[in-house]
């Protein structure tokens, strides 16, 4: 492979990361609102505030899934490189079903722990496309002759 075409291949995975990472921040943005909603639905919030938080759940599993997307294609990329990747981003069921028909703190607090575990999920997803990210834009540095590796 020439260096244009690695050249190539660095830029299309730095779109990828770059796209993986506005859906990352898209459902980070969505799922501290969720839980902002969550707190105030464990404290007896309602239904109306039920229906925001999910509202805002919904919101970030739309994110969650484009980013799914990008980050397939970042792996994609990555591997013409012959660089390889692991990153997982599986939030599952936010337990929807049982916080809208049994509305209580025992089915608040499920949700609100999936809530939890979904922004940990992709917070930590969100800083390894960061480092892709950085490492990426060093080797690009590298081959334009703009920098060190």
């Amino acid at each position: 492979m020439t260096n244009q075409d690695t050249l190539k291949e660095i830029r299309e995975a730095i779109t990828a990361a770059n796209r993986a990472l506005d859906s990352l921040e898209n459902a980070q943005r969505e799922l501290k609102g969720a839980k902002n909603w969550g707190l105030l639905d464990l404290f007896g919030g309602g239904m109306v505030t039920t229906m925001l938080k999910h509202g805002r759940m919904d919101k970030a599993q739309r994110q969650i899934e484009d980013a799914k997307y990008y980050l397939q294609v970042l792996k994609k990329e990555l591997r013409d490189i012959d660089i390889p990747m692991n990153i997982n981003v599986e939030v599952g069921s936010f337990l929807s079903f049982a916080d809208l028909f049994f509305d209580g703190m025992v089915a608040d607090w499920l949700v609100q722990s999936r809530i939890n575990d979904a922004i940990r999920q992709v917070d930590m997803a969100h800083a390894r496309v960061l480092e892709i990210l950085g490492n990426l834009q060093r080797w690009e540095d590298q081959l334009l002759g703009r920098g060190e590796f």
